[in-house]
């Protein structure tokens, strides 16, 4: 008798799941078409080993203009295409800042409300340190840092693992230029847990030891530690007067915080940096990372790279650091880190909540539905990118469109640390050609998403000095 009841007790478990499922795969003359997967794990499994096919089969089954999910346990609709990433960009005022769930959790942020004077102080101070004009004169400073890591961990072997080399390398110089931190065992103590971060940002949201999101947790928690104490132990500098030069991001805002009313608890500024060093720590990697990939991948390619870097490197006196003339001189080298980023995004887009019902391509998203914008319903597009898989730096001897090449965004919430990246890339870039020729270890390596591409291994490059 228990075993009837528990097999009828299944049967009907598994009809509801199929009647929920097939309800909400039907076409709605309302809302966008699509398939919010199964309760509470959505189609987040689906959409994590593969973004770019998870994009590309449901514009395929679904619609080229929107369609809905459901991700990191929310129902959502995906804007697609560059008259759906223009749509949000043109619209600020039908949307408001929204983050999966997973990602508020993990990295510790208290407060996304953009309008809430702390963030408009974080968020005015950020875009003054990172402006153009004062990234120029840190061009010298990335160059000697780039020449240190080289020397150490890339001269004295024969092949290296790029991924977690870059990934040392950003968090490195961001802990010296944001926190002020130099110790090298300081910065790794920092660094290690970010990888189990990372890993749990779009993961499903269940916290059971174990499980990805768990340990995202876990790490975030460490890191929000560590960070607690160090910014205790600098507003007691600033607090003191002690901290009279500003150098560092941190030092500056916490400064400006004291002096003006709008005072940045502790909590809430270490989740402010947590997120900008998932940003800037991330992200860059990624690109460096891929960027080798690309170069070792492509001789002619990387030939081309060669002989811009070698024009602009043979103009300096021996020892004399690159400035921002030369930055400006790598226009071809520039053009493969944009095809590289197109082919292999350093981010997977933006999320936004409706604050109204909005009616496009002949649907109505609700008000309070989540919204996503994704990389891939352009970079993939061969309606832009003719041969879309093929990698091809020439794409971009001219201006692309607005809302088609969006690897930092568009619109009032581009990405503000796009040039920070693009001097950081370009100069690890040109300290590499310069000294080495690079080729893969295993040209069958595979690439996994998680859901950012990464190389399985690391992505091991096998390096020739250019003296041979």
């Amino acid at each position: 008798m228990a075993l009837t009841i528990i097999l009828l007790s299944f049967a009907l478990t598994l009809f509801f799941i199929l009647v929920f499922r097939n309800i909400n795969s039907r076409p709605s003359s309302r809302l966008p078409p699509g398939n919010t997967g199964w309760p509470i794990l959505g189609e987040t499994l689906s959409y994590i080993p593969n973004p770019a096919k998870f994009m590309r089969d449901r514009m395929k089954m679904h619609s080229h203009d929107i369609f809905q999910t459901s991700l990191a346990g929310e129902k959502m609709a995906i804007f697609c295409g560059a008259l759906g990433n223009k749509f949000i960009y043109s619209n600020e005022s039908k949307f408001k800042m929204w983050l999966p769930r997973t990602v508020i959790d993990i990295l510790a942020l208290t407060n996304i409300d953009t309008s809430s004077p702390p963030w408009k102080l974080f968020d005015e101070h950020l875009h003054k340190f990172l402006r153009l004009e004062s990234m120029q004169n840190y061009v010298p400073i990335m160059d000697t840092k780039v020449r240190e890591h080289l020397e150490i961990h890339w001269m004295p072997f024969n092949q290296v693992k790029v991924l977690p080399l870059s990934k040392e390398f950003t968090i490195s110089f961001f802990c010296h230029l944001i926190l002020n931190i130099y110790d090298s065992d300081q910065v790794k103590e920092l660094a290690t847990p970010y990888y189990d971060l990372v890993k749990g940002l779009m993961s499903v949201p269940i916290n059971l030891p174990g499980t990805t999101y768990n340990r995202a947790i876990n790490a975030s928690k460490f890191i929000r530690e560590k960070l607690l104490e160090l910014v205790s132990e600098r507003k007691k500098v600033v607090l003191a007067k002690k901290d009279h030069v500003n150098v560092d991001f941190l030092g500056g805002l916490l400064r400006a915080s004291i002096e003006g009313s709008d005072i940045i608890s502790e909590m809430e500024l270490v989740g402010k940096i947590i997120a900008l060093l998932f940003a800037a720590f991330h992200t860059t990697s990624n690109t460096i990372t891929f960027l080798m990939a690309h170069l070792a991948e492509y001789p002619d390619v990387y030939e081309k790279v060669l002989q811009e870097q070698l024009e602009i490197a043979q103009s300096k006196e021996k020892g004399e650091l690159l400035n921002w003339k030369d930055i400006q001189k790598m226009k071809y080298s520039w053009n493969v880190v944009c095809e590289s980023m197109r082919l292999k995004p350093p981010g997977l887009g933006g999320f936004r909540e409706a604050s109204t019902d909005i009616h496009y391509g002949g649907y109505t998203v609700p008000k309070g539905w989540k919204v996503h914008w994704s990389v891939y319903s352009t970079h993939m597009d061969p309606v832009h990118f003719p041969e879309p898989e093929k990698f091809d730096p020439s794409r971009f001897g001219e201006k692309q469109g607005r809302g088609i090449y969006v690897p930092f965004g568009s619109g009032p919430h581009m990405c503000c640390g796009r040039e920070y990246a693009r001097i950081k890339v370009l100069i690890f870039l040109h300290n590499i050609v310069t000294r080495f020729r690079l080729s893969k270890a295993n040209p069958n390596e595979r690439v996994i998403y998680t859901p950012d591409p990464v190389f399985v291994n690391g992505l091991r490059i096998n390096l020739h000095s250019q003296k041979e």
